[in-house]
Parts: structure tokens; C-alpha cells; sequence
């Protein structure tokens, strides 16, 4: 075999472009291509590496040999080595020797930009061009009008190792079995999306995919990179949107990783206090650096562009807005105005979110963010970071309290269950019930609730009721979904046994008619991220632990009102004041027998000209036990 021949693939703009921390579809040239060059086929390299004295390729196709494929510096400073090897084909294994000036070190690295990766725990990059017809044109085309703030968000967080596994052979589910299987679920559910906890190559299984390594690569553990767009393309054609967790925050210190990867800190920031997480024990990227700023942004863009991801959501987001975050004093060093504000991470964030909406019509990106940082979903010529959603983790952690406690001293708590509602529209909320909440001891959601068997289940019932109908999208862990008793276990499958029993199979059937009432009812969705779309009706009534509200659309007409009952006391001529006369017709009740109920309910109920609650007219009516009505003001 040949060696190197001279080539490049970067004009002068592109090196500028990287340089100035603007290069944002880098992808396309660094990394290994299959090309044809001078009539000889073969796979042009490029790799980033400023301190490096040598680089050499080194891979199965030269019995791993440093120094027979040895790359070209670039002239111009940039710390690109580059080169064509001919003959080289699709699924050769290779990785960089790379020879640093720093100290006479060697390292050897994986292709931060393959494409794809040997299965773990192998970690060599492989050489890849996948090859995909994509058939979501429909989807493409409308996704503007599906994915819009104003349009229903009801998200099914999934792990694709443990949603379900192939019994017989003790294996986790392939992209291509998913692409029926879990495809075929989700539309039963009638969720609107679907959010894969990080995809991207890791090499350790217990961090669930939070350590990633190769950061365009799809993981090698269920297949080939064009067997995961098939998943997404599949998803797409059943009118199923794709978010996908991403991870700019931290990445581990493996040795074939990112870390240390010219014999220098040159991913990672160089100040330990800003360039290791305590926590994680991983590393932060130097946001301050153009050409990191480069490859993060490429890499959003990259999900987006070639796998046609729908959203991103960006993990850890607290961590990386903070230099004290996780740290005691001493620890950290305040930013140039003496403020604990990440300066350079917040110019990334806003760099990114403009670059993603600008570029993708359609798209959104969701901060995993727990602090009140403000602003974090108002756009960026506002002052804000950019983002179009925020996890509404206040909301969670108070609902989730406020469950676990017995109905008898809910009347004490009130204000537990309404305070989300002070701040509900400063940011635009989705409200979380993810893996965070189901591993560690926390127990499973349905593990928290409190009462006896019935009282569990219909606890469930009401806190995934009062979920849907609170303002802002919605994210249900996977499990969640048919009240799954057990914590989450990556290494095991969900317990869909429990789907053979009554109480189980009720919770399916609510969640999935919650999913359709949350599609088909306007005033659940249209206003969800504004003040007009909710009115309290009552939030004052903490001796009977009753919340009643309206939630409101375009139209006066599609007006829903919605009555909670926190106790398992069914409550009889309970009033309620209302804007208008007319009819309530009840359109969902979480207490229905088919989902596991005790089947108290209302037919049509007359609205009178009686006045109450500072309203001028009012209705009677019967409230189940631990229950959520939903009526329509016809």
C-alpha cells in the first residue's frame, strides 16, 4: 500500500471560518471521507491537533504501525494534519498516533469526528459513509407547523438498551427492530415525540450515554449508523417527532477520548477549576476557544442535518452557566466583572441556539437548566440564552413532594401544588417526569405514591391528569407510561408482565387518552406557554385539597374547565364559579372505570345565573375520589 499523498479538502475560508469559532458544519471535512483522488480510491483524514510534532494513521489496513501513514501539517497555523491514504475502504478500523511537542508525549485517539465506532469496549473509529433514502418528506415539509410552541409537545423519554430486550437472546432490541417495534408503541400511545436519552458513541454502559466519546457516531451497540436514520426516518413517517439528548457540558477522560488529546488541554479547559467536574468526574470544554466553539456547534448542527433530529436537549445546562457550580469556595474563580457567571458558556449557548434556529426550519432546543437563571427560553436579540424550552424542574420536585404525602395532610400543603403557577410563564416550561426521577433510591413514579393498592393507582391517575392539564409540554420517562412498580434498571428490560393486570393496564389507557385530549383539545396546547391560556378558578380551598381552573385556546368556545380533587373523599354538590352560561360536558374524568376507577361521574351539567367565586354564574356538581375532571363549556 501506498503512502500519504498531499491533499486537502479545507479552502482559506474554511480555516478562517474554524478560527474565528464560526465553522459550523466541520464535519464535512474533518474526520475520514471516502474519496477518489488522482484516480486512486481511498479515505482523505483530517484531525485537529496544534501541538503536535507527527501525526501518523494507524489502523488494521497497516497492522497498526505508527509512522507508515503519516499526515501533513497545514501551513497556516490552523494545527490541521491532513492527508489521503488510497485503498482504504469503507470499515477499516483506524485511530491517530499523534506525537506532541508537549513533553515528547504520545497519545493514541479515536476520529473525534468518525462517523462510527467499534462496538465497546473496543474503541477504534471506523471508517463509514452511511448511506440513507430518506422518506420523511411529509414530515420535513409540515414539521414547522407540528413542531411550534402553540402545538401539542408530549414527549416519551426512552433508553434504547433497556425499553425492551430480546428475551431469547438476552440482547437489547436493534434500531431496526425498533423501528417497528418502538415505533409501532409510541403511535399507539399517541405521543408526539420521542426523546433517546445521548445516542452518541459512550464507551461505559452504567453512564446511560451522559460520557460521550464519539460525538457523530451513532453507538455501534444496535447497529449501523443508517440503521439509526431508519429509525428516526420510520418515527418521522408516523407523524412522530425526534428529540435527542445531547451533551456539551462535560466528557470523560478515557484514553482514546477527547482529554489530554495532543499531549495538551486542547478540547478541555486548562484551569482545572473550570476544566474538571467534581461531580462527574469528567471534563468541561473551553467554551472560551474558537476552534471547540466550532466542533460543539458542528455537532448540534450535524444530529440535525444528516440524522433529521426534530430538537435537542441540552443536558446539564446549570453546570455549565455557573463557574461555582458543585464547588465550595476556593474552588472556583470568579468571571472578569466578579460575577459566578460562565461568560464564555453563555456566548456558546446563544451562539448555538442561533446558529440551530436559523439554519433548521422547525426545530427546537430544550434546556435541562434548574436554577432560575433568567431568560434561558427567551430568544437571544431579547437577552436571552435562546432556547425554546426550559425543564420546569420546580414543578417537578413540589408535584412529586407533594404526592407522596397522605391526602389527610394535602390540606397543608396547597400551596406546594399552586406555587408553580406564580413563575409557570416566565420561561417556556416543559414539565418533567424523566429517568432522574426513577433511579438512586427515588423509587419508580408509581412507587411514590401513597394509600393503599386502589389509592396508589388512582394517585397516579391524578398526578399524571393534573400533568397534562397543567400549562406547559409534557416528558414521560418510559416505564411511566403503565405505571412501572420497579426503579428504572439500564441493564434490564421494562416490566411489561405488568401490562397482564387490570390496575397496570388502566394507567396505558389514561395515558394514551391523555395524550389525545392534550392533541385534539386546543386550549391544552395553544396558549400553554402564556398567561392567557390559564385562569384559576380556585387555588384557596385547601380544607377539601380541591384545585379548579381554566385552561383557555384561540377560541372562547374550546374553554376547558378542570377540577381536582387531592383526596380520596368523594365530594358531592361541590360549586364552582364560572365567565359564562351554558352546559358542562365532561370530556375526560380520571376516574373512570376503564383506567381503573370508581366510575363517579357528571352527565351534562347546567350552568346557572348563581354567583360564586367572584363569578357570576356557577354549577353543582359530584367530585370522584382522588380524581380530575375535564369539561368543555359549551
Amino acid at each position: 500500500m501506498s503512502n500519504v499523498i498531499a491533499h486537502s479538502e479545507f479552502t482559506d475560508f474554511d480555516i478562517n471560518l474554524f478560527k474565528a469559532g464560526k465553522h459550523y458544519r466541520l464535519y464535512e471535512k474533518m474526520g475520514s471521507h471516502l474519496k477518489e483522488i488522482q484516480g486512486q480510491k481511498g479515505v482523505y483524514f483530517a484531525v485537529w491537533a496544534p501541538s503536535a510534532k507527527a501525526v501518523s494513521v494507524i489502523g488494521d489496513f497497516n497492522y497498526w504501525v505508527e509512522g507508515e501513514h503519516k499526515l501533513n501539517v497545514r501551513w497556516d497555523g490552523s494545527g490541521i494534519w491532513e492527508g489521503f491514504v488510497p485503498e482504504v475502504q469503507q470499515g477499516a478500523k483506524y485511530k491517530y498516533k499523534i506525537h506532541s511537542h508537549h513533553n515528547d508525549i504520545k497519545t493514541e485517539k479515536a476520529d473525534p469526528y468518525a462517523r462510527y465506532c467499534e462496538h465497546p469496549p473496543n474503541t477504534a473509529s471506523v471508517v463509514w459513509d452511511a448511506k440513507h433514502t430518506w422518506k420523511d418528506g411529509g414530515w420535513m415539509k409540515s414539521r414547522k407547523e407540528k413542531n411550534a410552541l402553540d402545538k401539542p409537545f408530549s414527549v416519551y423519554e426512552v433508553h434504547l438498551g433497556s425499553w425492551k430486550r430480546n428475551l431469547q437472546e438476552d440482547r437489547s432490541l436493534s434500531y431496526v427492530e425498533l423501528a417497528d417495534e418502538l415505533v409501532n408503541y409510541v403511535k399507539e400511545m399517541q405521543f408526539t415525540h420521542v426523546e433517546f436519552m445521548p445516542i452518541m458513541e459512550y464507551p461505559y454502559d452504567p453512564s446511560w450515554g451522559y460520557q460521550l466519546v464519539g460525538y457523530f457516531a451513532p453507538t455501534s451497540r444496535f447497529g449501523k449508523p443508517e440503521d439509526f436514520k431508519l429509525l428516526v426516518d420510520k418515527l418521522h413517517q408516523n407523524d412522530i417527532g425526534v428529540i435527542l439528548d445531547w451533551v456539551p457540558s462535560h466528557f470523560p477522560e478515557d484514553a482514546h477520548g477527547l482529554g489530554f488529546f495532543d499531549g495538551t488541554n486542547l478540547y478541555e479547559h486548562p484551569d482545572r477549576r473550570r476544566g474538571y467536574h467534581p461531580d462527574w468526574k469528567s471534563l468541561i470544554f473551553n467554551y472560551g476557544r474558537n476552534e471547540v466553539k466550532s466542533f460543539l456547534i458542528s455537532n448540534a448542527v450535524f444530529w440535525l442535518d444528516q440524522y433529521h433530529a426534530d430538537g435537542l436537549r441540552v443536558d446539564a445546562v446549570a453546570s455549565m452557566l455557573y463557574l461555582d457550580y458543585s464547588r465550595e469556595d476556593g474552588e472556583w474563580e470568579p468571571n472578569q466583572y466578579g460575577g459566578r457567571e460562565n461568560l464564555e458558556a453563555i456566548d456558546f449557548l446563544k451562539e448555538l441556539n442561533e446558529e440551530v434556529y436559523q439554519s433548521f426550519e422547525g426545530v427546537q432546543t430544550i434546556a435541562e437548566e434548574s436554577t432560575s437563571f433568567p431568560m434561558v427560553s427567551k430568544p437571544t436579540y431579547l437577552g436571552g440564552l435562546g432556547f425554546g424550552m426550559k425543564w420546569m424542574m420546580g414543578w417537578m420536585h413540589d408535584t412529586l413532594e407533594y404526592f407522596k404525602k397522605e391526602p389527610i395532610y394535602r390540606k397543608h400543603h396547597q400551596n406546594d401544588i399552586t406555587f408553580s403557577m406564580t413563575y409557570a410563564f416566565t420561561e417556556n416550561f416543559m414539565l418533567p417526569l424523566s429517568h432522574d426521577e426513577v433511579v438512586y433510591g427515588k423509587h419508580s413514579i408509581f412507587g411514590r405514591m401513597t394509600g393503599d393498592e386502589w389509592q396508589r393507582f388512582a394517585n397516579l391517575r391524578l398526578l399524571y391528569s393534573y400533568m397534562y392539564t397543567h400549562p406547559g409540554a409534557k416528558l414521560l420517562f418510559m416505564g411511566g407510561e403503565f405505571g412501572q412498580s420497579e426503579e428504572w434498571n439500564f441493564e434490564q428490560s421494562l416490566d411489561w408482565h405488568l401490562l397482564e393486570y387490570d390496575y397496570h393496564k388502566g394507567i396505558k389507557h389514561l395515558v394514551t387518552d391523555l395524550n389525545k385530549l392534550y392533541k385534539e383539545q386546543g386550549a391544552l396546547h395553544e396558549k400553554q406557554f402564556t398567561a392567557e391560556g390559564f385562569q384559576w378558578i380556585d387555588y384557596n380551598d385547601h380544607e377539601n385539597s380541591v384545585l379548579s381552573f381554566i385552561r383557555k385556546g384561540n377560541n372562547e368556545k374550546d374553554d376547558l374547565v378542570v377540577v381536582c380533587n387531592m383526596t380520596p373523599v368523594v365530594r358531592e354538590s361541590y360549586r364552582i364559579g364560572l365567565p359564562r352560561k351554558g352546559k358542562l360536558e365532561e370530556l375526560f374524568n380520571s376516574d373512570a372505570t376503564q383506567y381503573g376507577g370508581s366510575g363517579v361521574s357528571n352527565s351534562k351539567l347546567k350552568v346557572e345565573a348563581k354567583a360564586w367565586q367572584f363569578r357570576d354564574f356557577s354549577a353543582e356538581m359530584t367530585l370522584p375520589p382522588l380524581g380530575i375532571m375535564v369539561f368543555k363549556l359549551k
